[in-house]
């Protein structure tokens, strides 16, 4: 099958935790590259941000990343990209018609106006991933969102007019439903996790200078919750905090939130427990999730809840927040413990009562290994994005069921 992929603010070759750089971005690889090793020829739309990028590029995992030329050459925040969406869709147009994909699959709202613009006419099924909702954002942001006017609208006509949409947890097939969205044609596909490069034993075995050590992942941006997560901390005596992301190490003292979340954690009397170790590889963070007893997740929001998969796969439970896919990913007292209404006394319960107890940190850590196994690998969530892609298409003789699913 001929898969077109439309990511137009997260490119899947991007360094994952610097700004902008987040799940979404991750979601495109590893689903590409699954599809790929599926027998899928997959291609990836984005706009080119960076004028050393050629406009197209074969990824090492196989799949195509074409970087569309629509406005400036340089990292925009994703709010300040709709003036440039229309050159961006007459590009995907234009490409199409030479050579039609057999199914669009776009990832956020501006990629699935894009996407359904460009493909009218042309036969073509389109398939659309949030990632994030906007009516969603507009309630835990109120007037700090910075969402463009039209995003909210722009989703509901997505939501009527696409051929499908895929959530990737309960939550959000909840708000899709609220939005109108026809139960017939909304499918839950989850996010799922590299599970070679995620597992238990990778631990770099880094000395601690206290008992106890937390980690928490993510983009510094102020919804990712790292301020309770600090403020938790500050009701665990002998425990230090790992925070991993946003700017590489070096320039993390120039980094506004990273500042932010020092101010906090010295007026809450811990800043000798938190460590900030900035943006972190991809293979050098299962070691730091391994080294860790837990994982302490306290976003606002979170659409997906990659990182605790990820911990997960590595053996190592999660503490969260018991918000969007964490709901999904995270068994309640099996591979951790969810904490409803997010209070930070009780979280901090929640973390003490883990971190005094070895041999149920163990038997979580086991679970939660068992259930990424069982239900999260990439080649499992590529073969229910596959079933999904079918089910959006006429019958061809390419998508018979035999040997070969693409």
């Amino acid at each position: 099958m001929r898969i077109s992929m439309v990511s137009e603010h997260s490119n899947p070759l991007a360094s994952l935790g610097e700004s902008g750089a987040g799940g979404q971005n991750l979601f495109v690889a590893e689903l590409s590259a699954a599809l790929t090793r599926s027998g899928c020829e997959v291609t990836v739309y984005t706009r080119r941000d960076d004028p050393a990028q050629p406009v197209r590029v074969v990824a090492d995992a196989g799949y195509r990343v074409v970087h569309v030329p629509a406005g400036p050459a340089t990292r925009l925040p994703k709010e300040e990209l709709p003036p440039y969406m229309p050159r961006f869709t007459r590009w995907l147009r234009n490409d199409w018609r030479r050579r039609r994909p057999d199914l669009v699959h776009a990832h956020f709202w501006m990629s699935g106006l894009a996407a359904l613009s460009a493909t009218r006419g042309l036969g073509v099924p389109v398939l659309q991933s949030f990632h994030a909702l906007g009516v969603v954002k507009r309630r835990h942001f109120g007037r700090a969102d910075a969402s463009p006017p039209q995003r909210i609208p722009g989703e509901r006509h997505i939501g009527h007019h696409a051929t499908g949409v895929v959530a990737s947890c309960s939550s959000e097939a909840a708000e899709l439903t609220a939005m109108g969205v026809s139960p017939e044609r909304l499918s839950v596909v989850p996010c799922g996790v590299d599970t070679d490069l995620f597992r238990p034993g990778r631990g770099h075995g880094e000395p601690r200078r206290f008992r106890h050590r937390l980690v928490a992942v993510g983009r510094l941006v102020p919804h990712k919750g790292f301020e309770k997560s600090i403020r938790v901390l500050a009701q665990l005596p002998d425990t230090e905090l790992v925070i991993a992301g946003g700017p590489p190490e070096a320039e993390l003292a120039a980094d506004p939130e990273a500042r932010r979340l020092r101010a906090v954690a010295l007026r809450h009397g811990v800043a000798d427990r938190v460590r900030f170790v900035g943006q972190t590889d991809r293979d050098r963070l299962p070691g730091l999730l391994c080294d860790a007893d837990l994982l302490l997740c306290t976003p606002w929001y979170e659409s997906f809840g990659i990182v605790p998969l990820e911990a997960m796969a590595c053996g190592v439970p999660v503490v969260a927040e018991a918000v969007g896919g964490l709901t999904d990913s995270v068994e309640d007292q099996v591979t951790g413990l969810l904490v409803p209404g997010g209070r930070v006394e009780d979280l901090a319960l929640a973390v003490t009562r883990l971190s005094r107890d070895p041999a149920t940190r163990n038997r979580m850590g086991r679970s939660g290994r068992q259930r990424v196994l069982s239900r999260y690998t990439w080649d499992r969530v590529a073969r229910e994005t596959l079933a999904v892609y079918r089910r959006s298409r006429p019958a061809s003789p390419d998508l018979v069921a035999t040997g070969s699913p693409g």
